[in-house]
């Protein structure tokens, strides 16, 4: 992937709550598309390899979350975080770290992850395919910067992180202001 590049259109399958509902699972299905997340808006995506692992739990996530204000003095809109999982897991993740700034969009079947040509096989560690961490800056549906950990690749042995971190995300915006 590289700057330039539009987004893939596609179509994710999320679960939204709604209070009419009522009951311990207020949610219901609410499609969404790549331009209800991305159009008109200059934002930070970050995906990683899967909700609730060390690295996107720890650091990754926290670090969005925390700097949200930052950001957002840098110009962007939202913070979305990413990965190849299903809304359930997505949202409960989001819940789990208390979430109040990064919303989550859940690439259940790896559509989005596989158009950006991201989607590896992690199966050695017995993931099954998930995305390569990675930021981007996405500017009303385009890439702005891209931030992709080396060494992408299938049965990848390690867990890079550096390059998709927020600190270098911010750092970049920074120098482009």
């Amino acid at each position: 992937m590289k700057t330039g590049v539009t987004l893939p259109k596609i179509t994710f399958h999320t679960r939204v709550r709604d209070e009419s509902i009522g009951g311990d699972n207020p949610f219901k299905w609410e499609d969404k598309t790549t331009d209800d997340y991305f159009k008109g808006k200059r934002v930070v995506l970050f995906s990683l390899p899967g909700a609730f692992t060390p690295t996107c739990s720890t650091y990754q996530l926290p670090g969005f979350e925390n700097g949200a204000s930052d950001f957002a003095a840098q110009g962007i809109d939202e913070i979305y975080c990413m990965s190849v999982n299903d809304s359930f897991v997505m949202n409960k993740w989001a819940q789990d770290q208390n979430l109040k700034n990064v919303k989550v969009i859940p690439d259940g079947a790896g559509e989005f992850t596989r158009l950006m040509g991201m989607l590896v096989d992690k199966s050695n560690i017995g993931f099954g395919m998930r995305s390569w961490r990675y930021a981007a800056v996405v500017k009303d549906g385009v890439i702005e910067a891209w931030f992709e950990e080396p060494g992408r690749m299938d049965n990848h042995g390690e867990d890079p992180y550096g390059e998709s971190s927020p600190e270098t995300v911010m750092a970049w915006l920074k120098a482009n202001a």
